[in-house]
């Protein structure tokens, strides 16, 4: 009679499985060496897993092997352990029971494993999934069988393709790039699986391993793939990425490949880097990574085309260009592999070839390897260069490819040896909680969306930018102002202005034009003013415009500080742009364009009136029809509201001047997107904090409020809202809903309920915002209130309420959200604001309550 085998003890394990993972983690926070710990914890689970196989008296017709990152010998601490259990054989029912008491014990006593249970024959027929060739490639015997391990082995080889499985390595790895191109720059990118990531590096191992040239950075330097000195970097970059992917899960508490914003500040400190003058530890760390990720991607396409050559031996049709470069198949390449070196003035030759002729896709690894070691002598020399500065402002002036010449510079380490302003932002973050980019990254984005107004097959993006950069001569002077545009970013002091000092100079040196240069330095300077007006100040107010006009040389500065503005408004993230931010900056270029050309208007007022009344003619409405509405509205409700925004509401209101019944009504709003809702009742208290509680409950998002009482003591409001959440529901359903809800809400006249803070957001917990508020009075006697704070849902609906306790009036509001970050102003009226005294402590209330 068979004896069972003593079942392990499981408490026992457990806790030892425990202290030892512990000891291991104690020694690498003391040490800092990953490659040390990612093979001793990898041995460590080898011991374990060895040890319960022995306990449980598996078969010995059965293998254990570890497979993927595990069979490697690179074992991150909360990542999985992927096992394959080779059988010699389909299993029975009792050996299916004891494979599931194995697994199961396996996870009791806290190992975290990924499972497969095959034949040899199973593991050729899964093979033809590239994933599963990748993991059957890195194999490593842990017990059992050795024989069956090795027939899996040779099985694995005789059906491994080299040229095949570099073919589906380099497509995965372009997928991937794909998918992760929007985090590529990200302030939170993912170690692993980002361009330039670990995955890079082993993507590279992969296939030289597949080719049989080695797994290891010095037999790659063996093989000829790489110079022993490009080993020794690669090996650093590799290091670091193993550390932080290490330092991450151990600060997770779980398998994390994502640099959050929760874990960017302690992993500094853990490594020793300190907070400078004008930068936080977190923005020196974050920066190394983003220097890293750029030698990364570099030394992936140096290698891959390496091995592309090894191994399908291919001699593509080849010719030459000049004396200097020739073109192989669809690459280009350089005749003499020191050419750089003897002759640096070819590096911008370089970019200039592949910039007239679109048909070579990109440069060979020996001219990458070349142009890697050639940055080192773009120096103070090169730069003095008039031949260079030529040839540089040529880059900026041709008509295709400007882009992604600059990009490609910036990638191989051109662009920041170049312009030293530019290198010293490279990888640098910007912690404002709307820049969602690196600022390099976010300058060539900016210098993208000026590039994309230029050509036609985007004309139906922005069809105002299109037309307005097809008339623009001279375009470079816009990429030359957002190349400089945030380049003094981390300096400290006013970066638009420190950055303006640098384009004075980079003008002066490339010999631009004084009309030129004198915009470039004004565009600089100014970067921000347009989008300041449009989204904080009324644009409704004659005065405002005129203000802005007179900061405004002429149309070309005009033109180009609304191209500028667009380009970076566009470029700092997906989410903070949108059609109303559009319309608003729209709207300041025109109304200052027509302001230029026209000077003040005398009869704005009546220009307003008559334009309503020749559209509400169109809907056969008299003047009669709607005279009684009229006469309750003062002139500022005219100045406030565009015509065709007065022409609905009176064809609403015409014949209802004085109903007693709430209305409300929607429609699809002007800006694109979004909706435009009125609401028109007897006026009574709480009815703006009442309307922001219902958007706010509905996840709708207000970005203008126009709040205007007439003389007969009506609110006549009028609302846009974006950024609808409600994903259930199509516009029609929406409208309708907000109708009936919103009426069902003022008729009932219930007290607003306090609104509750919601939900911080992880970038507001760990960059927090200092909430400013300013109370200023204008020219005409209204007075502003402006408020920065982090934004949170329900803020307005809690400001309304403190207005309202205050019993002061609304008149305007404009609310900007950038990110998380909210930037709202307030036109207000109310006879306490008058006193020092108790206006100061309505302040200090705000502060206290948002």
């Amino acid at each position: 009679m068979k004896v069972a085998a003593p079942q392990p003890d499981i408490s026992a394990l457990r806790e030892s499985l425990r202290r030892d993972r512990g000891l291991l983690e104690q020694d690498f926070l003391a040490q800092g060496k990953a490659a040390r710990l990612l093979s001793a914890h990898s041995k460590l689970i080898d011991h374990y897993l060895r040890m319960i196989w022995q306990q449980l008296a598996m078969p010995p017709t059965h293998t254990l092997i570890a497979v993927g990152g595990y069979g490697r010998g690179e074992l991150y601490p909360k990542s999985d352990i992927d096992l394959l259990i080779l059988l010699d054989q389909e299993p029975d029912d009792a050996l299916q029971q004891q494979l599931h008491e194995l697994i199961a014990l396996l996870w009791d006593i806290g190992l975290e494993v990924g499972h497969s249970i095959r034949t040899i024959a199973q593991c050729l027929v899964e093979s033809g999934d590239i994933t599963v060739q990748t993991n059957l490639l890195e194999a490593r015997l842990l017990c059992g069988n050795a024989l069956l391990f090795d027939s899996l082995c040779n099985k694995v080889q005789q059906h491994l393709d080299p040229l095949a499985f570099f073919t589906a390595k380099l497509h995965e790895q372009k997928l991937r790039h794909v998918r992760f191109d929007d985090t590529d720059f990200n302030l939170e990118p993912n170690l692993k699986e980002s361009p330039g990531g670990l995955r890079d590096l082993q993507t590279v191992t992969w296939i030289s391993r597949a080719a049989g040239l080695g797994t290891h950075w010095p037999e790659l330097a063996e093989a000829g793939l790489i110079s022993k000195s490009e080993a020794r970097q690669i090996a650093r970059h590799d290091a670091l990425l193993q550390t932080l992917r290490t330092r991450l899960h151990y600060l997770a508490r779980r398998r994390e490949d994502r640099l959050l914003f929760d874990f960017q500040t302690s992993l500094a400190s853990q490594m020793g880097i300190e907070t400078s003058l004008n930068r936080r530890a977190s923005e020196h760390l974050m920066q190394r990574y983003y220097r890293t990720k750029l030698a990364v991607r570099q030394f992936n396409t140096i290698v891959l085309q390496n091995l592309h050559d090894h191994l399908f031996r291919v001699t593509p049709p080849r010719h030459a260009l000049n004396e200097r470069f020739r073109i192989i198949g669809d690459l280009l390449e350089i005749r003499d592999e020191q050419l750089f070196e003897h002759t640096p003035e070819a590096i911008f030759e370089l970019f200039l070839i592949l910039q007239k002729n679109p048909e070579l896709t990109d440069i060979t690894a020996t001219t990458l390897r070349a142009l890697w070691r050639a940055q080192f002598h773009i120096d103070a020399k090169f730069r003095r260069d008039p031949l260079n500065r030529a040839r540089f402002m040529e880059i900026l002036r041709q008509p295709e490819g400007v882009n992604h010449a600059l990009r490609r510079m910036r990638q191989y380490g051109i662009l920041g040896r170049y312009l030293p302003a530019f290198g010293r932002i490279i990888g640098q973050m910007q912690h404002d909680l709307f820049h969602v980019y690196t600022v390099d990254e976010h300058i060539l984005m900016v210098v993208r969306n000026l590039r994309r107004f230029a050509l036609p097959k985007h004309q139906q993006e922005l069809p105002l930018c299109n037309k307005l950069m097809g008339e623009f001569a001279r375009p470079e002077v816009l990429y030359i102002a957002g190349l400089f545009h945030d380049i003094a970013k981390g300096r400290g002091g006013d970066h638009a202005q420190l950055g303006k000092k640098d384009a004075r100079l980079f003008c002066s040196h490339h010999q631009l034009s004084r009309d030129d240069s004198d915009l470039i330095v004004w565009l600089v300077a100014q970067h921000l003013t347009l989008s300041a007006v449009a989204q904080k100040q009324d644009l409704a107010d004659p005065e405002v415009i005129a203000a802005f006009a007179e900061q405004i040389k002429n149309d070309r500065y005009l033109v180009a500080l609304y191209l500028l503005t667009v380009a970076d408004v566009k470029g700092t993230s997906p989410k903070v742009w949108n059609a109303w931010k559009a319309k608003l900056m729209e709207d300041l270029f025109q109304l200052t364009r027509r302001y230029m050309k026209e000077g003040a208007a005398t009869n704005h007022l009546d220009a307003i009136r008559e334009q309503a009344a020749a559209t509400l003619n169109l809907y056969a409405l008299t003047p009669a029809s709607y005279q009684l509405l009229w006469a309750q509205l003062d002139d500022s409700y005219f100045l406030d509201h565009e015509a065709q925004e007065i022409a609905w509401h009176s064809r609403l209101l015409a014949f209802r001047a004085n109903t007693t019944t709430p209305i409300v009504k929607t429609r699809l709003s002007r800006a694109g997107t979004g909706l435009q809702v009125m609401v028109y009742c007897p006026d009574q208290r709480w009815l703006f904090a009442r309307i922001c509680a219902f958007f706010s409950r509905l996840n709708y998002t207000i970005v203008e409020a126009k709040i205007h009482t007439t003389q007969h003591g009506y609110a006549l409001n009028s609302f846009q809202i974006m950024e609808v959440c409600r994903s259930d529901l199509n516009y029609r359903d929406l409208m309708h809903y907000i109708e009936f809800e919103l009426t069902e809400k003022i008729v009932q006249g219930k007290p607003v309920e306090t609104i509750a803070s919601g939900r911080m957001s992880r970038q507001l917990k760990h960059f927090p915002i200092h909430t400013k508020v300013n109370l200023e009075q204008d020219k005409r006697g209204m007075h502003i209130l402006s408020l920065i704070a982090g934004d949170r849902p329900g803020l307005l609906a809690r400001i309304a309420q403190i207005l309202d306790r205050h019993d002061l009036r609304l008149h305007r509001a404009k609310i900007n959200t950038l990110g998380s970050r909210a930037e709202d102003v307030f036109w207000i009226s109310g006879q306490m604001l008058d006193d020092p005294v108790i206006s100061s402590a309505f302040l200090n209330e705000l502060l206290e309550k948002i």
